[in-house]
């Protein structure tokens, strides 16, 4: 059962960063997907494409997610998703990933994703007069260190819309655990977002100002994220997940005038059935 909770890991992690990418949320959909060191072939770009079979799975995602903005509610969202592997490339809903040969024993893709992470004024009264701020494609390059204690990753992406124009560099460690028929993956993530990503979401320019909403130039902040997978199999080739985060925000985002919470949570579930 494990190894079947560890084979399938991987997918249900791509289907919580799919969830998380498509909410709003202050990391940028920038959580790392949570994957495991037995999860490492799955992952890892094999040396031919016929070392590898193909296949594709259908799943359903849904997430809320509790946004730092004044007097904006909590997000919910019900997310098809398609997923497709092969030797050279995977796909899960919004991301696209391209394997490239590994290094040593770090596996390696580039990463293109969809990231729905700004908002609109009539999200709340408090937004009335700020420009939308808005999501769009980034582009950058992950890397995954499996090891026999712990599965260590490191993320660096950047804004492709030329909205933002910002980055962020993610480090993430996690590990799954055996519990009878389930599997429990706790994680520790920092992520680092440049002063170009915190101004245009969390900036108030002089031309957004008011009395109670001041002017504000956002600067890179430094945010940590606590969280736990759990994962069930209910057949060769059907699992589930649960996935629960708490994430404080970097001091820089929380001093902004748009803010209202030091930390945000996030609730992410979904089912996977893989063909």
């Amino acid at each position: 059962m494990m190894q079947r909770l560890s084979t399938v890991s991987l997918s249900l992690a791509l289907s919580g960063a799919c969830a998380f990418a498509w909410a709003d949320t202050p990391s940028g959909a920038a959580t790392a997907p949570v994957a495991t060191p037995a999860a490492a072939p799955a992952a890892a770009a094999p040396a031919a494409p016929a070392a590898a079979r193909s296949g594709w799975g259908l799943g359903l995602l849904v997430s809320t997610t509790l946004r730092p903005y004044r007097d904006v509610d909590a997000q919910v969202r019900v997310l098809p998703a398609l997923q497709y592997e092969n030797a050279w490339v995977r796909v899960f809903g919004p991301m696209v990933d391209l394997k490239v040969p590994k290094v040593g024993p770090v596996d390696l893709v580039l990463r293109a994703q969809y990231m729905d992470n700004g908002y609109k004024a009539s999200d709340s009264a408090f937004l009335a007069g700020m420009d939308e701020r808005k999501g769009g494609i980034w582009l950058g390059l992950r890397a995954d260190w499996p090891t026999p204690v712990a599965r260590f990753a490191a993320e660096w992406m950047a804004d492709s819309s030329g909205h933002s124009d910002g980055q962020h560099v993610k480090l993430t460690v996690d590990r799954l655990f055996p519990v009878g028929r389930f599997g429990v993956a706790p994680r520790l993530g920092l992520l680092w977002q440049d002063s170009a990503y915190v101004h245009y979401h969390y900036g108030v320019s002089a031309g957004e100002a008011l009395p109670d909403r001041p002017a504000y130039e956002g600067k890179a902040a430094l945010s940590t994220e606590l969280g736990v997978r759990v994962l069930y199999g209910l057949s060769p080739a059907q699992s589930v997940f649960l996935d629960l985060s708490s994430t404080a925000l970097g001091s820089s985002i929380k001093d902004s005038p748009l803010v209202e919470r030091s930390r945000v949570s996030g609730l992410r579930a979904g089912y996977l059935h893989r063909f």
